[in-house]
């Protein structure tokens, strides 16, 4: 899947099923903090549509779910049937960040694991804490464009369509393409992140076609 890495400005590399890069080291890691940062975002198997709306996301199931951590400094892909390992994971982190990961990947990852992943981890929802904030929820993509001048490379509908077309045909190319776009976006969160550590703030666009800063301070 071709990507253009150029436009992502805190890795020179861009992830995929094949190939996943380690980081380049982040100069300014060591006076920020020096505990295991996992960031994380899964792509599930059904819409909010298949499962009759969005207070039955455990029903919706998981394809693939990535993580990177800083502690191992490289992407890690977890299938259907690594969710337990995912957990563990999560777990053990000092620190999970994510965007809508407590009131959406935690959800419908929850039926997978031993483990209470709301009450049992620690963690950074940036896009929760920006509500708080600027008083509505914004989008990755909108955060990621201003911020760092990159967004997603794909959609959720994507994702789910690649998935029917894995179950279908067992082909596991459609998997692979799953796997890419989630890691690509858990890149995306990682830079947005680390974007915000760096400047203190994080720009986005308000709906009138203008860019807004937010300031913020997660150090």
């Amino acid at each position: 899947m071709s990507r253009n890495p150029k436009r992502v400005h805190c890795e020179s590399t861009s992830p995929s099923a094949s190939h996943l890069p380690s980081s380049k080291p982040n100069p300014y890691k060591k006076s920020v903090t020096d505990k295991n940062i996992v960031y994380f975002d899964l792509e599930t198997q059904r819409s909010f549509g298949d499962v009759g709306g969005f207070s039955n996301k455990s029903k919706m199931g998981v394809s693939v779910g990535v993580t990177y951590s800083t502690t191992r400094g490289t992407y890690e892909i977890y299938a259907e049937n690594e969710m337990e390992k995912l957990g563990e994971e999560l777990v053990r982190a000092d620190l999970v960040v994510g965007w809508n990961h407590l009131q959406f990947d935690y959800p419908v990852l929850q039926p997978y694991v031993f483990h209470t992943l709301a009450e049992q981890t620690v963690n950074l929802d940036m896009m929760l804490e920006l509500e708080k904030i600027v008083g509505f929820r914004l989008k990755l993509d909108s955060v990621a464009s201003a911020s760092l001048g990159t967004g997603k490379t794909a959609d959720g509908l994507d994702a789910l369509r690649w998935w029917q077309e894995h179950k279908k045909s067992g082909d596991f190319a459609p998997l692979r393409k799953i796997a890419e776009y989630c890691a690509f976006d858990v890149k995306v969160t990682k830079c947005v992140h680390e974007y915000a550590l760096q400047h203190g703030l994080l720009k986005y666009d308000d709906k009138s076609g203008r860019i807004a800063d937010v300031t913020v301070d997660w150090k």
